[in-house]
């Protein structure tokens, strides 16, 4: 299994991104799958996800801010970013689990300037 992000970058306080992930390989049935980041200096969090029944989970600091959801193929999955703030700056990795094997892309980072 791939899996593969894009859409970090550079943007200021207030700004917005879109993250994507799309997943390859031997994709059977996954059993849910995710938005992590990893601060210098902080351990990796979630961010947001979806669990095995479709249903969605944020992390309070990122609630109303940013939207997970998923593409036509159930293989990839988008981030919107909004309201950025510099506390948000990490780098964010797209996981995913299956058959009792979580995967994991090679991360984007994401900055917001202040």
């Amino acid at each position: 299994v791939q899996v593969v992000e894009s859409g970090g970058g550079l943007v200021q306080a207030g700004g917005s991104l879109r993250l994507s992930c799309a997943a390859s390989g031997s994709i059977f049935s996954i059993n849910s799958m995710g938005w992590f980041r990893q601060a210098p200096g902080k351990q990796r969090e979630l961010v947001a996800g979806f669990t095995s029944d479709g249903s969605t989970n944020y992390a309070g600091s990122v609630k109303d801010r940013f939207a997970i959801s998923r593409g036509s193929a159930k293989n990839t999955m988008y981030l919107q970013m909004n309201s950025l703030k510099p506390e948000d700056t990490a780098v964010y990795y797209c996981s995913l689990y299956q058959r009792g094997a979580r995967y994991w892309g090679q991360g984007t980072q994401v900055t917001v300037s202040s």
